[in-house]
């Protein structure tokens, strides 16, 4: 690789740079920007001295093997799995039927548009088109819908059917390039076509699944190495994407070339690795990793949108030709896009699959379908000297389908990514609830409170004078006064917003002091996920304006090996295998725990700042009786667990102290480092003593 390249890297993620504090500075869409300026690069590297920007272009093999794989796990790893269980139908419908509706209605649309234009172009070629405009980026958007305070379950929506669609629409877009390649003759190639869709989707989650698990084993394997955790975590996206690539080559079943699909397998893996391999990881791995991912993603994301300008400016085909096509097309997309979401959509809602999805929803799905990345490596993997007999044009297919396709990515960047703010306030998708105005004055009121008490802190050190006191608390006491005048008269149902508020907080405290737990070793992963996953759906049910789950179900799940040597005794005869009494007793000690911990903090809230947030007594001690109960009930379960075993219960707690003792040697020693009491030297050396 020649020096210029390097340079043209780094002189673009630089530049990269640049736009993303002028996005921040302008609130205009990042991946907007980086396209209006890549555009722009292309006249600047006709000066001599700039030449070397346009030294690295993308090609379909950086864009498929290096940016895809860490896009596609950036945005998977962090999808959790009882997320896409509640929205599946939604999800689903949306990626695969209304990718499907989509695809057709602009094929054979489109051929209809352009030939009223006077332009013959072929029905393959639009169908081609078809599969690849029809999978959405979710880049740009999520990051306006959590600006604009978007609902959660809409977000959560979008981002799952922008990552399976690109699964789908890579397939059909395979499918019709084969069909492209080889010639159309008949059923037997829709036969095969079907076929090859099914095997590619199909195919992918199995083999996503597989390589999702066995990386998970292996961090578990390497557990405490943190430099060995992130580099297979860095394995698992490209290997699982090159490898279903390399297997797709030499798959033959009965004479049929088996494909899959090396997205929907990284997306499988990268979901696997993110709900079940992330507990599996170290402490500081786990903390570190979304942050490593987004790092990587917005490096891939910056140099992708900055080179989509620069290839824009360098088409071949003439802007004065391309122009009302790309007019036509954008249209026929944008209509494409809203009868495909309203066509799924109505199926969820007409046979009540989900919650239901209001319409303003659907108008929002509808705008803000971003076109990306993607769009741009389907374009590049078209072969240079694909042609039909029937076309007739100056330009390749190529150009042509290349010039439609980055005008649509213009426009949706352009256009539709800068109006999504406009777009959800008009629909109201960002209104308050009476419940979160509330919560919005009394928030402000307590955050003007610490204000005025810190006033009295800076008066009192002298750090202020009288008279700036003075004015200081003046300017902050009529602000306390008014937002919690706002808050009284907004407050319709005072008790049931401050016991919602109090849940939260109460849940807040478990989940934290959970993964403390488990990060001690007090509980196996089984039972942290369990009372993980029974605390994220108490939130949501809070969040929902939903009454608690205040006896959910304690049967411990049994493990997979436990249920499969369960249905071996059967088979003989014998008697199920119960779950390990250690590690009922581990569970139940836990909650335990939490619930102790939660009846602490809500018995120092009268001390505490917070106070101003949970005036209603009655409120606290109605929380209160019902985490007494809970502490009650599974105290009564521990004993139950563990009154035959008391040499089980003095080795568990003997356990459980030298654990908390060992944590607190190493946050000692780790302070004493910190303020330089002793060296990096001697740090080193008693870090191996306490950890060998």
């Amino acid at each position: 690789m020649q020096p210029e390249i390097f340079l043209s890297i780094f002189t673009l993620m630089l530049i990269a740079l640049g736009v993303n504090l002028l996005a921040i500075k302008t609130h205009i869409p990042y991946t907007v920007l980086l396209v209006i300026v890549g555009s722009l690069l292309v006249p600047l590297s006709h000066v001599e001295v700039f030449s070397f920007i346009t030294s690295f272009q993308l090609t379909p093999s950086s864009l498929f093997f290096v940016f895809l794989p860490i896009l596609i796990f950036e945005s998977a790893y962090n999808m959790n799995f009882r997320n896409v269980k509640e929205n599946k139908f939604s999800m689903g419908l949306l990626a695969v039927v209304g990718l499907l509706i989509s695809t057709v209605f602009i094929g054979f649309v489109g051929q209809w548009a352009l030939a009223l234009m006077g332009l013959e172009v072929p029905l393959m070629v639009t169908l081609l088109f078809g599969a690849i405009i029809s999978s959405t980026d979710p880049v740009a958007v999520l990051s306006l819908f959590k600006e604009y305070g978007a609902p959660q379950r809409l977000t959560l929506i979008f981002e799952g059917e922008s990552l399976f669609n690109d699964a789908t629409s890579f397939a059909l877009f395979m499918v019709f390039l084969d069909i492209f390649i080889h010639g159309y003759t008949g059923f037997p190639t829709v036969l095969e076509g079907i076929f090859s869709f099914t095997t590619m989707l199909f195919g992918g989650v199995v083999f996503g699944l597989l390589m999702g698990f066995m990386f998970s084993k292996l961090i578990q394997l390497v557990k405490g190495n943190e430099h060995l955790e992130i580099t297979l975590t860095l394995l698992v996206a490209h290997f699982t994407f090159i490898l279903t690539e390399l297997i797709s080559e030499h798959l033959v079943i009965f004479g049929h070339a088996i494909h899959l699909s090396s997205i929907i397998s990284t997306l499988i893996a990268s979901m696997v690795m993110g709900n079940f391999g992330r507990f599996k990881m170290s402490h500081g791995v786990e903390e570190y990793m979304e942050k490593f991912w987004s790092y990587f993603a917005f490096v891939a994301n910056s140099l992708v949108f900055i080179l989509m300008g620069l290839m824009f400016a360098n088409l071949s085909i003439e802007l004065k030709i391309a122009i009302l096509p790309i007019i036509t097309i954008i249209l026929v997309v944008v209509i494409a896009r809203i009868i495909s979401v309203y066509t799924s959509v109505s199926i969820v809602n007409t046979l009540q699959l989900e919650e239901h999805i209001p319409n303003n929803w659907q108008k929002l799905l509808s705008w803000g379908s971003l076109r990306g990345s993607l769009a741009i490596v389907m374009v590049l993997l078209i072969p240079d000297n694909l042609t039909l007999p029937s076309w007739k044009f100056a330009f390749s297919i190529k150009d042509f389908i290349t010039a439609i396709t980055i005008g649509c990515i213009y426009f949706t960047l352009l256009i539709k990514a800068t109006s999504i703010g406009t777009i959800i306030r008009k629909l109201k998708i960002d209104a308050l609830s009476s419940q979160e105005e509330s919560t919005y004055f009394k928030s402000n009121a307590l955050i003007f409170k610490d204000v005025l008490n810190k006033l009295d802190e800076l008066l009192l050190h002298k750090q202020i004078s009288n008279e700036q006191h003075h004015d200081l608390q003046k300017q902050y006491q009529t602000l306390y006064q008014q937002h919690s005048s706002e808050a009284k008269q907004k407050q319709s149902n005072s008790d049931r917003l401050t016991q919602d508020m109090l849940s939260l907080f109460a849940l807040s405290i478990e989940k934290n002091e959970l993964k403390e737990i488990f990060r001690r070793g007090e509980i196996n992963e089984e039972g942290y996920k369990k009372i993980l996953s029974i605390l994220e759906i108490q939130s949501t049910r809070v969040k929902e304006e939903k009454p608690l789950l205040y006896a959910p179900n304690e049967n411990f799940s049994q493990r997979i090996s436990l249920r499969i040597l369960n249905l071996l005794r059967k088979l003989i005869s014998l008697p199920p295998k119960a779950n390990d009494t250690e590690e009922v007793y581990l569970y139940y000690r836990t909650e335990y725990k939490l619930t102790t911990k939660v009846l602490h903090e809500l018995a120092e809230l009268e001390n505490s700042h917070l106070r101003e947030l949970f005036n209603e007594k009655q409120a606290v001690d109605n929380l209160v009786k019902i985490y007494q109960h809970l502490q009650a009930k599974t105290e009564a379960r521990m004993k139950q667990e563990i009154s035959a075993n008391q040499a089980l219960l003095d080795r568990l707690n003997q356990q459980a102290a030298k654990n908390l003792l060992h944590d607190l040697q190493n946050e000692t020693l780790s302070e004493l480092h910190q303020y330089e009491i002793i060296t990096t030297k001697l740090y080193i050396s008693l870090k191996k003593e306490l950890n060998p």
